[in-house]
């Protein structure tokens, strides 16, 4: 679909959609869900969590866009072992209890390469609004397959104490900043 049709098709929503309607598949090899949060309030750890699926829709309109995604918990890498196992267990994550935390967009809006997506994450049994600044890098054609891939950066952040994971006061910050590289795979179809 070029630019042309996808504007075309989309114009009457007064916001024009670059990306072909219909499901575009996650690229778990070219995507990411990293965070970052203070230690002892000076410092900052980083980390990421290796396995996630995720969803795109993209509908005729802004309003049709839908996004979806889960992230499983227990595959935190903050690049040591110790401090990975430690966070998974019962005293902090307890990724028994909460294994996994997903997120769905409620409504996204937005022009050109800036967009803000509402929604809400779920970690364990505790949901709450989140809103993230999404920016869309762009569109192009993979030359070893012809297929078409999206790429976007989302960031954002939540509050443990939020969700109850207000553990270790004083030696972890309650704010964790999240950062999100992802790649969609554009419907065959389209």
């Amino acid at each position: 679909m070029t630019n042309d049709t996808a504007t075309a098709a989309t114009a009457a929503a007064g916001t024009a959609l670059p990306l072909a309607p219909g499901p575009w598949a996650l690229d778990p090899f070219h995507s990411s869900v990293n965070f970052t949060i203070r230690h002892l309030g000076i410092a900052k750890v980083r980390g990421r969590f290796e396995r996630l699926e995720a969803e795109l829709f993209v509908g005729e309109r802004v309003e049709d866009v839908r996004v979806s995604a889960t992230v499983d918990l227990a595959s935190v890498d903050t690049g040591n072992a110790d401090r990975d196992a430690h966070v998974r267990a019962s005293d902090l994550l307890d990724v028994e209890k909460r294994p996994t935390m997903t997120y769905r967009s409620t409504r996204v809006s937005g022009e050109g390469e800036d967009w803000t997506m509402e929604g809400e994450l779920t970690i364990g049994d505790v949901t709450r609004p989140v809103s993230l600044a999404v920016e869309f890098g762009g569109l192009v054609d993979v030359p070893m397959d012809g297929s078409r891939h999206a790429g976007f950066e989302a960031t954002g952040e939540i509050r443990r104490g939020d969700f109850g994971l207000d553990f270790a006061p004083g030696l972890l910050g309650d704010v964790v900043k999240i950062q999100l590289d992802m790649q969609f795979v554009e419907p065959k179809e389209a």
